[in-house]
């Protein structure tokens, strides 16, 4: 098998996620093939030449072409970092809303029938409805099934909470370039 080089720009919030957004599109643009589409999803992985790159004080693309001179199709991609994410730096990085009905909640015991296979087959008032659907489902599909007690909220909401993540005025996903050379 060949080898085919690549280079390609990704966004996220680490070079990781970054790399695995590269790899979903490719995967998504070309399929698996055998891990032998010639793009970022056969790559074994990658490595952050962020600081070696910085270092060489190059321009980017001589950088990224000497280095795809050394590098091979078994050596995995390479990265740099062309424009640094900014992280949440808030304390608090979350924002929660209070959800209060009026009214008195009341709680009440049923009998849940319940397959391994299927899930819930049925809530019943009495152990003996819960059993006696949970034995027809097993007799009719020969697969397991059990009745299990569970404590339901007779009416109203059982959420009491929203927890949604609060994003920094500031905050932004970083951009990558992934370079190398991918099983063609």
């Amino acid at each position: 098998m060949g080898a085919q080089s690549f280079e390609v720009i990704s966004r996220g919030k680490s070079a990781k996620e970054a790399y695995n957004k590269a790899v979903e599109i490719a995967e998504d643009e070309y399929g698996h093939q055998q891990g032998y589409s010639g793009a970022i999803n056969s790559t074994p992985g990658f490595r952050d030449a962020t600081s070696k790159f910085a270092v060489s004080r190059k321009r980017i693309n001589d950088f990224i072409r000497e280095r795809l001179d050394e590098l091979s199709k078994h050596d995995g991609a390479e990265c740099i970092c062309i424009n640094p994410p900014s992280i949440n730096t808030n304390k608090i990085k979350t924002q929660v809303e209070h959800i209060v009905e009026k009214g008195t909640k009341k709680w009440v015991l049923k009998y849940v029938a319940q397959s391994h296979y299927k899930g819930k087959l049925g809530s019943f008032d009495t152990k003996g409805d819960a059993v006696k659907a949970a034995r027809k489902y097993t007799e009719e599909t020969g697969n397991s099934s059990y009745v299990e007690m569970q404590k339901v909220l007779e009416n109203g909401n059982t959420i009491t909470a929203k927890i949604t993540y609060k994003k920094a005025t500031n905050e932004k996903e970083g951009e990558w370039v992934f370079y190398g050379w991918a099983s063609c």
